[in-house]
């Protein structure tokens, strides 16, 4: 592999260890450093997307053995996510759309993760827990997935500081219900992208890409059972929120 192929895949697999620490599968960062690295835009959310079901797939598989999702807010806010994600990722967009409102949405994404709470298991008890109505959370599911679907991302880093200011459940259990709304919503958000690709573009795109999704399962299986080890929760989440602001300023310094 090339100099720049190497950094890319030592990227993404930094990447995934940050995330896959906080619950999420790095779909935002991977389209961003996707599109600094000058791949077709039109493949970036697939590949994107790839990556993130690769991370949080095992992120849930762990979750369901501990029994940390919690499913009564974790169906409503799917239940439109899924759907809207699909039409999102069917929707044809130009490459200054996309990395115009890339930018914008990494920009978001990065203040509101600096800015959220962590909900540790000692600091309230279980009558400081709300829940969510269905009719709200199907509001709040629909429109990340829309989002999610349209710039090929999972639509957790959204998602989680949402749930932590309505005190909808205990920080491990919020990253849970992150990584399977990610799940779900890449799924979903792939299919509605695929319907603007050939079966044999696919192929060849993520044939040719296999080193990234390589890196992004290694570093997903280090995240998980290592990076709560090492540092804090809230150091993980400031250094992955002014990785995600330093690639959106990027991102506008390249739309302009």
């Amino acid at each position: 592999m090339s100099v720049p192929t190497l950094l890319l895949v030592g990227s993404f697999f930094l990447v995934a260890i940050l995330y896959s620490a906080v619950g999420f599968g790095g779909g935002s960062s991977y389209t961003a450093l996707l599109v600094l690295t000058g791949k077709d835009y039109t493949l970036i959310p697939i590949l994107s997307l790839s990556c993130n079901i690769v991370v949080v797939f095992g992120n849930v598989i762990f979750a369901l053995r501990k029994k940390l999702i919690d499913f009564k807010i974790a169906f409503p806010l799917v239940t439109f996510s899924v759907p809207l994600s699909f039409i999102g990722g069917a929707i044809p967009i130009s490459e200054q759309f996309f990395v115009s409102f890339l930018s914008v949405v990494l920009f978001g994404a990065g203040l509101q993760m600096l800015r959220a709470p962590s909900l540790q298991i000692e600091s309230f008890g279980e009558q400081s827990i709300t829940s969510l109505n269905k009719v709200r959370a199907g509001a709040i599911g629909g429109g990340l997935g829309f989002v999610a679907g349209l710039v090929g991302i999972g639509g957790g880093i959204f998602l989680a500081p949402v749930l932590h200011a309505l005190k909808c459940g205990r920080t491990r259990n919020i990253a849970a219900i992150c990584s399977f709304f990610i799940l779900v919503n890449s799924c979903a958000g792939i299919l509605g992208q695929l319907t603007k690709f050939s079966s044999l573009g696919l192929q060849t795109a993520l044939y040719s890409n296999w080193p990234l999704i390589s890196a992004v399962f290694l570093g997903g299986i280090i995240g998980r059972n290592i990076s709560f080890k090492l540092l804090s929760e809230k150091t993980i989440k400031r250094i992955t929120a002014l990785l995600i602001l330093f690639v959106a300023i990027r991102l506008a310094i390249k739309a302009l």
